[in-house]
């Protein structure tokens, strides 16, 4: 499973929107939604992934965290 930590980056910079921050990360809406609403993570581009990051000035894991299934 993938957890997306967007919505605490977003917190720790005060950016209060998408819309604020596609305009931060030159990122469309549809991925940055999918991130905040932690919906098919696994559908995201590196590309778009390593932009937020850069914006962030954080790593990959400070943006998604995989939490393996327990079986």
């Amino acid at each position: 499973m993938l957890k997306s930590k967007l919505r605490y980056l977003m917190a720790e910079k005060k950016i209060n929107s998408i819309s604020e921050l596609m305009e931060f990360t030159n990122v469309s809406r549809d991925p940055l939604n999918k991130l905040y609403n932690e919906k098919n993570l696994e559908t995201l581009k590196l590309d778009v992934l390593i932009r937020i990051c850069n914006f962030f000035q954080c790593s990959l894991q400070d943006l998604i965290e995989y939490i393996p299934d327990v079986k």
